[in-house]
């Protein structure tokens, strides 16, 4: 099994953010990772992935982040046949209501520009952001790929919590009106968290999601090696949101690596 459905949550472990070890080691794995995805780009792009049904796919940042850092991903999408869109919003640090608007006006946007419904994929906030806005609008998205997202609601998970309080509170004004609570429940739609165990930003456990009663059978995580950082660039997880983005609408499956990709993700159990 490369990806895993996890049935009822095991039990208690305390919240901690990732070893010192993997978060000093960040930059110089993100570096690695971007030379791969830089070199195998062309064959990326010109047949080792399946192409796309043209449907929208928005992009959401990470914390601190803005479009830039999803560029290189959102290239490769494009050139996959995909009608893909940042999020237009600047950088990825303030979380209060009028953010949220904005970004349910992005897929609202998107949706009605493409006469469809629309993938939303995020990067570590950015995926706990579209987890949410697909519980807004969830007759207006297909799909949601996080990417080393800290859906738990303990923060203890991020090693970014204090500076993430610092410049929010710890409690962002959508929470103090009763939004963004039940962060690790899934939405009603087909959700994938792809997450690492070597993220040196957000504990891996962090980014483990269960399935929630609606949407059981329709909710997975698939394990890759990356960093925290690499994320947005690493070819493995290029292959990963190809595979889903390419399904057909409505016949949703859970992740399986075939053929030699197989060999790029891990086999654990994520527990």
């Amino acid at each position: 099994m490369t990806s895993t459905t996890i049935g009822a949550a095991p039990a208690a472990i305390a919240a901690r953010p990732p070893h010192r070890f993997l978060t000093l080691s960040e930059p110089g794995r993100a570096m690695a990772e971007f030379a791969s995805f830089l070199a195998l780009r062309p064959a990326m792009g010109m047949g080792a992935l399946p192409k796309g049904d043209g449907h929208g796919v928005l992009v959401l940042p990470g914390f601190m982040a803005s479009d830039s850092s999803t560029r290189p991903m959102r290239s490769l999408l494009k050139r996959l046949g995909y009608d893909v869109v940042g999020w237009n919003l600047g950088r990825n640090i303030k979380v209060d209501n009028a953010r949220v608007e904005a970004m349910a006006r992005c897929v609202e946007e998107l949706h009605d520009r493409t006469g469809g419904k629309i993938s939303i994929v995020g990067w570590s906030l950015g995926g706990v952001f579209a987890r949410e806005l697909a519980k807004m609008l969830p007759e207006k998205v297909r799909m949601v790929i996080s990417l080393g997202s800290p859906i738990s609601d303990d923060r203890d998970h991020s090693n970014a919590r204090r500076l993430f309080e610092y410049l929010n509170g710890k409690e962002p004004e959508p929470l103090k009106e009763g939004k963004f609570t039940g962060l690790d429940e899934a939405p009603p739609v087909p959700t994938t968290s792809v997450l690492t165990k070597g993220d040196g930003v957000v504990h891996w456990r962090g980014s483990v999601q269960h399935p929630h009663p609606d949407t059981e059978g329709q909710t997975e995580n698939i394990e890759v090696i990356a960093s925290h950082i690499g994320l947005g660039v690493n070819p493995t997880v290029m292959v990963a949101i190809a595979d889903r983005l390419a399904q057909p609408e409505g016949e949703w499956r859970p992740f399986q690596a075939k053929g030699f990709s197989a060999l790029m993700f891990p086999k654990t159990r994520l527990h």
